[in-house]
């Protein structure tokens, strides 16, 4: 069974709090800035290398849009510091091992790996306007060519 995100396009994103790299991550001190929130499966997978590096590559396009990008997986703050270290990620990493932002946002899903049935991390971005509603998700993201489909779409907000 697949869980969605309650709030649908043009909704209010709820408050939420999470363990991140930056100390903390609190939805609440997202307001009035546009939010890039990503989800990936696992730290130093090459997808999720790839992903995470083309939204380091574009941080200061992301920022002169007035938007601040955070990463979301269920690996430890640990991990998540080697990862961001090993990378040169300018952005925190939210630890979710309890999957709260993830059911959150509805991105769990059964997947086939290696010919059996696992549940994880569907990758998927979400961009919350400065007014903290829902502006635009992706979901099954395929990494070439999304951030910078997912820097268009916040120029445009």
């Amino acid at each position: 069974m697949e869980v969605r995100l309650s709030v649908t396009t043009g909704q209010k994103v709820p408050d939420f709090e999470a363990a991140s790299t930056g100390g903390g991550f609190s939805m609440a001190s997202m307001k009035g800035r546009k939010l890039v929130l990503y989800f990936y499966p696992k730290d130093n997978t090459p997808g999720c290398t790839n992903e995470s590096i083309d939204f380091r590559d574009r941080v200061d396009a992301f920022a002169q849009a007035g938007a601040t990008i955070v990463g979301v997986s269920r690996d430890s703050l640990k991990s998540h510091e080697g990862f961001r270290a090993k990378h040169s990620l300018p952005f925190d990493l939210i630890s979710d091992p309890d999957e709260k932002v993830c059911e959150l946002f509805g991105v769990m899903k059964m997947k086939n790996m290696y010919g059996r049935q696992v549940r994880g991390v569907e990758r998927s971005t979400f961009v919350i306007a400065a007014d903290g509603r829902l502006a635009r998700e992706w979901r099954g993201v395929k990494v070439p060519g999304h951030a910078d489909e997912v820097l268009e779409c916040v120029r445009a907000l």
